[in-house]
């Protein structure tokens, strides 16, 4: 795979100017305020029988946009002292929660380990448990990228990236997890949800996006050479008429802008060869990103990015940076 996109040191200097809805932040205040005034259910936390002795699991059901239920599986590590802190993860694209024993790494560390599902999809990987009730039911086809990109309103990320946020409200209700010492992570797709959320919710410890999708649309719209952003491209090659509109609606979305809401610490990671979520769609977010941050850089890497060498990398950050608070409240055992 060779580069497709710009150098290294290009990608560094780049920051486009991304438009900002003149009503940005009064948007996501009224979905977040609404969401949370008309979640009539609480998020309900069900233990489930996995065979593993080590690691406690409960299935998870929060009310999230709309008061709409999503799924998931709370991970905590047995006997771990407590309060402890929790990593939320997002997935990538196509992806769903799985099945209750699997995705064990963050448990096994010691830390609470919240996975979110997410609406509609898991047709790719591990399948999925969440319907979304606007858009169908889970497990559906692709693409998600221009479900209801007629209007910032009806859009499919609306509904995600409040989910998401309810997901991290959840965790700082639950009395095994300290609410200060909450990480939020995912790798793509669930990359750049985590960034969303790294501007929609204050007090987080830490974000940690790995190769993020849904960062400066319009870019990947031109220059990445496979889905998902292609489905914005092939969505104008059709709706010739239509190409402002979308892109006006994208603008509430990008998780680039959100990220210069942000205030915790990140550690990113970005792959040089990615023709899917290209490096300067991932800078663009990286060097716009408003709190302390960090990034590990994969030269000859793909989509799959840093892998198992950036869950090393993040395991070693995540330590180093509960030990930095005060004693007796990290949550790590």
């Amino acid at each position: 795979m060779p580069f497709t996109d710009l150098s290294l040191a290009d990608c560094r200097d780049y920051r486009p100017t991304l438009p900002v809805p003149a009503d940005f932040d009064a948007f996501w205040s009224r979905t977040l305020d609404e969401a949370r005034s008309c979640a009539a259910d609480k998020p309900s936390f069900t233990a489930v029988d996995t065979g593993l002795t080590q690691v406690r699991t409960y299935d998870v059901t929060v009310p999230g946009f709309a008061g709409q239920p999503v799924r998931g599986w709370l991970r905590v590590p047995a006997g771990a002292s407590e309060p402890l802190g929790c990593v939320v993860e997002f997935l990538g694209y196509g992806r769903g929660r799985g099945l209750a024993h699997e995705n064990l790494l963050w448990a096994s560390a010691g830390y609470a380990h919240l996975l979110m599902d997410t609406r509609g999809q898991g047709w790719s990987a591990a399948g999925g448990d969440t319907a979304d009730p606007d858009g169908g039911a889970a497990g559906v086809v692709p693409g998600f990228l221009t479900r209801g990109i007629e209007s910032p309103e009806t859009y499919y990320y609306r509904r995600l990236f409040t989910d998401a946020v309810r997901c991290v409200d959840a965790v700082r209700d639950r009395p095994e997890i300290d609410p200060e010492r909450i990480v939020v992570t995912g790798v793509s797709q669930g990359g750049g949800i985590a960034l969303a959320v790294s501007g929609l919710v204050p007090g987080l410890a830490g974000v940690m996006p790995d190769v993020p999708f849904l960062c400066n649309f319009r870019r990947g719209a031109e220059v990445s050479g496979r889905p998902p952003f292609t489905e914005i491209a092939e969505y104008l090659k059709l709706h010739r008429d239509r190409t402002e509109s979308v892109f006006a609606t994208l603008s509430y979305f990008d998780a680039a802008l959100l990220a210069t809401r942000a205030t915790a610490p990140a550690l990113f990671s970005i792959a040089m060869m990615d023709d899917i979520c290209p490096p300067s769609t991932c800078f663009t977010a990286y060097n716009g990103y408003a709190g302390p941050k960090d990034v590990t850089v994969y030269a000859f890497n793909g989509h799959e990015g840093g892998a198992e060498y950036q869950q090393r990398e993040q395991l070693a950050w995540v330590a180093s940076l509960f030990a930095g608070l005060p004693s007796g409240q990290a949550g790590h055992s």
